[in-house]
C-alpha cells in the first residue's frame, strides 16, 4: 500500500508540473528556458485580426516560444490590466494590437520599467510612445497608402468604364470603420486624395460607420438603397467584412445585372480593404469588384520577429524583421513621420488586388 501511495504521489507531482507549464491562453508551454512572449489583441472578431493572431501562434510554435495570448474585447482598461498581470508574471516581451493609440505610451512605460520590448501593429502607437526607448517598434502598413490604392482601383474601374461616371463624377457611398480609428481617418483621406489626383470629382452620397462589421454594413446599405437607389455609382468600404455586408445588401435588394463584363454582376462596384480569403472568393464569383491587401502575415511576422530577436538577445538596431527592412526615410503618416524613431518602424506595404493582380491569381481558391 505504501508503494502504491508513493507512485500516486509522484504522478500527482508530475501532473502538477505540467499544469503549471500551461499558458493562460490555453496552449502548452514549450518547456523550461523557452522565450516567453505575450500577444495582446484589442479583439479577435475581425478576420484580419484572426489571421494576424493565427500567424503569431504559428511562428511561436516554430520557434519554441512560450506564447500567451490575451483578447481585450476592445476595452482599453481590460488591456492595461492584462499587461500589468503579465508583467507581474514575468513577461517582458510583447506583440500588441492596442485598443487605442493613446494607450501605447503608458503601456511602453510599464514595459520599460521591466527592461522589456514591444512591437505594435494595426493601430499605430504614438510617436511619444516609441520615444520611451529603442526597444519599442511599429510593424504595420501606412493606412493613407491603403486608401490611395483603393482610390486607384476605383479610378481604374471608371477609366475603363467611362460611361458609368459621366464627366468623371463619382457618386460614392462610403462605409467607415470605427470613427477616429487611425485606419478610418487615413484610409478615407488617401482614397479621396487619389481620386482627386486622377481627375475625378467625388460626391459622397452617404457616409457612416459600420464599426468594421458585416452586419452593420448590410443594415446601413439597406437603408441607403431605400433612400438613394440610382444616385450612387460605387461603394467603398474600409475593410472586406463591411464590403461583403454591402455586397449582400445589393444582392438582396435586386441591384444585380446579368453580365460581369465590367468585373462584377452587381449594379455598382463594391471595394474593400484587407484581401481576406472571403473577399477573394467573392471576387471569383464576380460579386466584390476589388480589394487591397493588408498583409496580416507580413505585419505579424515583422512584429513577432523583432520581439523574438530581443527575447533571444540577437537584436541590433537596423535589423530586418520577418523579411521587412527597418525604415530609413520618414513618411507622411505617424509614427513613421518622425526621423528620431524611423529606425524603429517596419513598414509592410499594402498591395492593390483586382483580378489581374498576381496576388489574386496566386491566392484565390
Amino acid at each position: 500500500m505504501k508503494k502504491i501511495a508513493l507512485v500516486l504521489l509522484v504522478l500527482l507531482m508530475v501532473a502538477s508540473v505540467f499544469a503549471c507549464r500551461r499558458q493562460q491562453g490555453g496552449q502548452a508551454s514549450s518547456g523550461a528556458g523557452a522565450p516567453r512572449i505575450a500577444l495582446l489583441m484589442r479583439n479577435m472578431d475581425e478576420q484580419f485580426l484572426k489571421d494576424y493572431s493565427d500567424n503569431i501562434r504559428k511562428l511561436a510554435s516554430e520557434k519554441g516560444v512560450d506564447l500567451n495570448v490575451q483578447d481585450a474585447r476592445s476595452d482599453g482598461a481590460t488591456q492595461l490590466t492584462q499587461l500589468q498581470t503579465l508583467l507581474n508574471q514575468g513577461y517582458k516581451y510583447f506583440v500588441i494590437i492596442p485598443c487605442v493609440s493613446e494607450l501605447s505610451e503608458q503601456m511602453n512605460q510599464l514595459i520599460a520599467e521591466r527592461g522589456g520590448a514591444a512591437a505594435y501593429s494595426n493601430i499605430q502607437p504614438t510617436v511619444e510612445s516609441l520615444k520611451v526607448g529603442k526597444s519599442f517598434f511599429f510593424a504595420s502598413s501606412p493606412e493613407f497608402v491603403g486608401g490611395r490604392y483603393q482610390g486607384q482601383l476605383i479610378a481604374d474601374y471608371f477609366d475603363k468604364n467611362a460611361g458609368k461616371a459621366p464627366g468623371k463624377v463619382i457618386n460614392m457611398i462610403l462605409i467607415l470603420g470605427q470613427l477616429g480609428h487611425p485606419a478610418q481617418v487615413n484610409r478615407e483621406a488617401g482614397l479621396l486624395a487619389e481620386l482627386k489626383t486622377r481627375g475625378y470629382t467625388v460626391n459622397v452620397v452617404a457616409r457612416d460607420t459600420a464599426n468594421w462589421t458585416p452586419d452593420q454594413a448590410q443594415q446601413k446599405m439597406d437603408a441607403w438603397i431605400g433612400a438613394f437607389k440610382g444616385s450612387f455609382n460605387v461603394v467603398a468600404a474600409q475593410n472586406d467584412g463591411m464590403a461583403l455586408g454591402a455586397v449582400e445588401s445589393l444582392i438582396q435588394n435586386g441591384m444585380t445585372k446579368a453580365d460581369s463584363a465590367d468585373g462584377t454582376t452587381l449594379s455598382v462596384p463594391v471595394l474593400g480593404i484587407d484581401a481576406t480569403a472571403s473577399a477573394l472568393a467573392s471576387m471569383k464569383e464576380d460579386k466584390l469588384y476589388a480589394t487591397v491587401l493588408q498583409d496580416a502575415v507580413g505585419q505579424s511576422a515583422a512584429a513577432f520577429d523583432v520581439i523574438y530577436q530581443h527575447a533571444a538577445g540577437t537584436y541590433q538596431a537596423g535589423n530586418a524583421a520577418g523579411g521587412t527592412p527597418a525604415a530609413t526615410v520618414p513618411i507622411d503618416e505617424a509614427p513613421a513621420n518622425d526621423a528620431s524613431v524611423i529606425g524603429q518602424c517596419y513598414l509592410v506595404p499594402f498591395v492593390p488586388v483586382d483580378k489581374d493582380s498576381s496576388y489574386y491569381k496566386a491566392n484565390v481558391r
